[in-house]
C-alpha cells in the first residue's frame, strides 16, 4: 500500500500462489485515519471488501471483475492514479534481493523489503 505521493507505508507478504483480496484484510483493517479513498486492481474486487470500505466511508475505485454479473460503477479518472502503487513496486524491484528473491526465509525476505521501502520512502519525502 502506498500513500498519495506513492511513498510505501503498508507492506504484507503472502504466499505466491495466494489470492490477492486475501492479503487486503490486513491492509485494509490498518488503514491511516484519514483515508478518503482506496484503488486497488481487478484482483480486490470481491462483495467483501467493497462494504466494508463503505462502512468506514472511504471510497473504494475497484473495477469488476470481467466475470462479474453486477458490476458496481467506479470513478476511471481517479483510477488513472493507480500508477503511484505500479511505480513503487518497481522502485523496489530495483533492488536486486527483492527482485530475485535470494532470501529463503519470509521474515528475511520482509526485512529486506522494508530497508528498500524505507530508502524509497526517504528519497521521495
Amino acid at each position: 500500500m502506498c500513500d498519495s505521493q506513492g511513498r510505501p507505508v503498508r507492506l504484507h507478504l503472502t504466499a505466491g500462489q495466494v489470492s490477492d483480496f486475501k492479503g487486503a484484510d490486513v491492509l485494509l483493517a490498518d488503514l491511516p485515519n484519514g483515508t478518503e479513498e482506496v484503488i486497488g486492481g481487478r484482483g480486490y474486487d470481491s462483495n467483501r471488501i467493497r462494504p466494508s470500505l463503505a462502512e468506514r466511508n472511504i471510497t473504494a475505485c475497484i473495477p469488476p471483475k470481467k466475470n462479474r454479473k453486477s458490476k458496481p460503477p467506479y470513478d476511471w479518472r481517479l483510477y488513472k492514479k493507480r500508477y503511484l502503487i505500479e511505480n513503487m513496486f518497481a522502485k523496489l524491484k530495483d533492488w536486486r534481493r527483492v527482485a530475485t528473491r535470494y532470501d529463503r526465509c519470509a521474515h528475511t525476505f520482509m526485512s529486506a523489503i522494508h530497508i528498500a521501502a524505507t530508502f524509497i520512502f526517504w528519497l521521495k519525502g
